[in-house]
């Protein structure tokens, strides 16, 4: 079926779908990483999701965008580089903490992102993303403490927000080269990021799993990063970029409750305070992005790759019209530094 063709209603699912296969992605693992060493584990995930994506990319007989040329290689590897010690921090998070954790604190890569976006890019934030922000950086602190009686920081939790500040770096350099074919930086990034994270494992004396987990862990990577970038990419081609990224905001709330449910994790008070902050704060997230999606606005979009999951951003700009009459037609023209300056949604 063609994304034209698709309804509203079923491409809602598909963005939640999108969210739920990516939020196995951190229970499963934690299972997993009794069999596989971490390393070893974050280049099968990202293996499979190039193999994965080739495949696809393969199936599909529709029209491709521009390839990647020999001006887009330092953008290239400064990708693949952040994108092979990402998932290598992130799996060390899981195995030295709690899955439950490990998915709420993934929401600090907003965090990670807009911060950097702001001093290096020069991009504006909105008043609501600050209080976002706020809240959300609020939780990642009080999920960071171990909560046994004692305020010890949490390894585990360290090594998540390495990898969210990682993929944030990684969404503001991946920027450059998004409007190129998304296929061709799906799998660059897929098979060059997992033959380096395997180079990094077997430097360390990481042996490969038996072939039955070695197989678990490409397919996790498949379904968890691949599978859900394709459903990400027909969701956001029906209700767009913004609505889409709104639904996928639930992913971490999903990983947190399979934790809870199927690895029988703990509910501490320090957890259950971060889960209602971070909770606050992630709503805002969306009510920011479905607003920003009705405000009146000249919007510029541009696509990237990052965690496993192609992530769309509208490069807006809002102006006030009060004084124009409902329904009322009106133009105003702004210079390319406006624009260039202007918001960027992020999920």
């Amino acid at each position: 079926m063609s994304n034209m063709k698709m309804s509203k209603s079923k491409a809602i699912i598909y963005a939640l779908l999108a969210a739920a296969f990516y939020a196995v992605n951190v229970p499963a693992s934690k299972l997993l990483l009794s069999q596989v060493s971490p390393t070893m584990m974050a280049a099968l995930l990202y293996l499979g999701a190039g193999i994965g994506m080739a495949g696809l990319s393969l199936a599909d007989k529709g029209e491709k965008g521009v390839r990647l040329d020999r001006n887009d290689l330092p953008y290239v590897i400064d990708m693949i580089v952040l994108d092979i010690a990402a998932p290598i921090f992130l799996m060390l998070g899981i195995s030295y903490g709690t899955s439950a954790n490990a998915s709420l604190l993934g929401n600090f890569e907003i965090v990670a992102t807009t911060v950097i976006a702001l001093f290096i890019f020069k991009e504006k934030v909105s008043r609501r993303l600050w209080g976002a922000i706020i809240l959300i950086t609020l939780s990642s602190i009080l999920l960071s403490f171990e909560g046994k009686g004692s305020f010890r920081f949490s390894y585990g939790s360290l090594f998540v927000i390495a990898a969210t500040i990682c993929w944030g770096l990684e969404n503001n350099c991946t920027r450059s080269i998004s409007s190129k074919d998304t296929y061709q930086i799906v799998v660059l990034k897929g098979i060059f990021s997992g033959l380096g994270a395997l180079g990094i494992a077997f430097f360390r004396l990481e042996s490969l799993p038996g072939l039955k987990y070695a197989a678990i862990a490409l397919a996790l990577g498949f379904a968890s990063y691949g599978l859900s970038i394709f459903l990400y990419v027909r969701a956001q081609n029906v209700i767009g970029a913004a609505k889409t990224s709104a639904y996928y905001a639930v992913a971490p709330f999903i990983g947190a409750f399979l934790s809870f449910v199927f690895l029988h994790e703990k509910l501490t008070w320090i957890y259950l305070a971060a889960l209602a902050i971070m909770a606050a704060g992630t709503s805002v997230v969306a009510a920011d992005t479905l607003i920003r999606s009705h405000d009146h606005e000249h919007q510029h979009t541009y696509m990237h790759f990052h965690d496993g999951h192609i992530h769309t951003h509208t490069i807006v700009h809002s102006h006030a019209h009060d004084h124009y009459a409902a329904g009322t037609k009106h133009s105003h023209h702004h210079s390319m530094t406006e624009l260039e300056r202007a918001n960027i949604a992020h999920k």
